[in-house]
């Protein structure tokens, strides 16, 4: 078990170095969400109201580019490992003495890093735009960790697509169609109750709206005098994402560790 923990805390550094030393993803992950901030804040604030959230539309949309953003930080996973093995990294990982989990964790692990980075420039800019978190320093807390956990998750389902198509090129062609439907088919932008019965009913159960309702509600961001929402994934977002994080992480990370002991031994 040590060696596992040392083996991916190792090949979690050697992933930090590699951003510090390519420097443009780390730019464009924090530019990204900070232009979407922006175009929807001044752009459509204006355009869509939400009557009851006390700082209107901007404090609504936080949230929901916090969850994009996670969302999209969870890529990175799949599109590192896609680029080692087209390199032919991850067969010198192999040769060396060193745990084959140590791979998948060191990456997932080392991802939580660029989506804390991401995190902290999202909130500077919600700041700015006026966003404010009107829940208690606790729920802050749970609601920063519970993004974190999500994207960690979710990383794990980037892990198995990267090993299985080998070429970053074509994993973010093929992540984007994943994630495209997953972030606007859902309430991060609009209200649930404007969107059509079909698309609804799919965006309720939706595990990206279930994580940005819980992060609406314990930053505070909510509308009090709204009715309760009918789908119980919404009336209990907290625990749904919870629900959602186990679940993934149940089903993927086995699937990522026989993919990748697959992938080492063509």
């Amino acid at each position: 078990m040590s060696m596992v923990v040392s083996d991916s805390l190792t090949i979690a550094k050697r992933n930090v170095i590699k951003i510090k030393r390519v420097p443009d993803v780390l730019i464009f992950t924090t530019l990204s969400p900070i232009m979407f901030v922006l175009l929807f804040a001044y752009i459509f604030g204006s355009a869509i109201q939400i009557p009851g959230v006390e700082g209107g539309y901007r404090e609504f949309l936080i949230a929901g580019i916090f969850a994009q953003t996670v969302v999209f930080g969870a890529t990175f996973t799949g599109a590192g490992l896609a680029e080692d093995m087209q390199k032919g990294i991850i067969d010198r990982f192999r040769s060396l003495p060193m745990a084959p989990s140590a791979v998948l964790v060191g990456r997932t692990v080392s991802d939580v890093v660029i989506n804390i980075v991401s995190l902290v420039v999202m909130s500077l800019t919600g700041l700015l735009v006026g966003w404010r978190i009107r829940g208690s320093f606790l729920d802050a807390v749970l609601a920063y960790a519970l993004m974190l956990l999500f994207a960690y998750a979710l990383s794990w389902t980037m892990a198995v697509v990267g090993l299985l198509l080998r070429a970053p090129e074509v994993f973010n062609n093929a992540s984007f169609m994943v994630i495209f439907p997953l972030t606007f088919v859902s309430n991060l932008f609009v209200p649930l109750e404007a969107l059509p019965t079909p698309l609804r009913i799919f965006a309720e159960w939706n595990p990206v709206s279930a994580l940005a309702q819980a992060v609406r509600e314990l930053f505070g961001n909510t509308n009090p005098m709204a009715p309760p929402p009918e789908a119980w994934s919404m009336q209990h977002p907290v625990l749904t994402t919870l629900i959602w994080i186990v679940v993934i992480l149940v089903v993927f990370v086995p699937l990522a560790q026989k993919q990748y002991k697959k992938s080492v031994s063509r």
